[in-house]
């Protein structure tokens, strides 16, 4: 079984607890139901976007614990202030340490900047959940969906008013999942099945079989600003990044200055 069969196995569990805890009619209640979404797709598209999505992250499968010192507010408004186009904030508790409460934080501290909710989506419950939250963006992982439940759950965070991230690392995935629900595509250069890779070879090589009109990032192993320079000459407009900033003592600091590096 592989770590990604494991996390999937988890959160079949946890999605049917949640179901019986807070029911759908409940979460439509919720203040951040009704606001307006803030578009990813506009943000990476302004000229003047750094297009650096910025993730709070307190560990990881493969890396245990990046950092336990700081608190989700500083971070995520540290991120803002230092230019980040996005924020990718995870709520998976077991294997990422993330929380709802995590997000909510986030969102209350960042009105005005897109915010990915970055989980393991399974069900329509979790979409009505991050709508919920005040999320602007729903990841859904080629990896671990069929292209029919990508379909399915695609239409519903577009019925919401908010924006689907496709995540996908190789060209099987891409070529089996994109459909017209899709906003932007995601190349993840962890493998997430055995989160093995630390290079960007895996956006390199699907740079060109990404449909050009369609926005693409380059998600994880990125940790330097020539980096990001290369990916932005074969069309990438975003960069999501986690650990690089966030196992530092202060990542809102670490993003100002890598900014100022490009």
């Amino acid at each position: 079984m592989t770590i990604l069969d494991k996390i999937i196995a988890n959160k079949t569990k946890e999605v049917e607890t949640r179901k019986m805890q807070v029911p759908i009619s409940l979460l439509e209640k919720s203040s951040f139901f009704a606001k307006a979404t803030n578009s990813l797709k506009t943000s990476l598209l302004n000229p003047a976007s750094t297009g650096i999505i910025s993730e709070f992250k307190r560990k990881s499968p493969s890396k245990g614990i990046i950092n336990a010192n700081v608190t989700v507010e500083e971070v995520t408004a540290g991120y803002v202030k230092a230019g980040a186009s996005c924020l990718s904030v995870l709520t998976d508790s077991d294997f990422f340490g993330g929380s709802d409460e995590d997000f909510l934080k986030a969102r209350r501290t960042n009105p005005g900047i897109p915010m990915l909710r970055k989980d393991f989506m399974i069900d329509e419950y979790q979409i009505i959940e991050a709508k919920s939250l005040g999320a602007d963006v729903i990841l859904l992982i080629a990896a671990n969906l069929t292209p029919q439940r990508i379909q399915e759950l695609g239409r519903l965070v577009k019925e919401l008013g908010m924006e689907t991230l496709l995540e996908v690392h190789d060209e099987e995935e891409l070529n089996r999942s994109l459909c017209s629900y899709i906003d932007v595509v995601g190349v993840n250069n962890r493998n997430l099945k055995n989160f093995a890779e630390q290079n960007v070879n895996a956006s390199l090589e699907l740079a060109d079989k990404i449909p050009s009109g369609i926005i693409k990032i380059s998600e994880s192993c990125i940790s330097q600003p020539e980096t990001i320079k290369l990916l932005k000459s074969v069309g990438y407009k975003g960069f999501l990044i986690g650990e690089t900033f966030m196992k530092t003592a202060d990542p809102g600091q670490a993003l100002k200055e890598f900014i100022q590096d490009l």
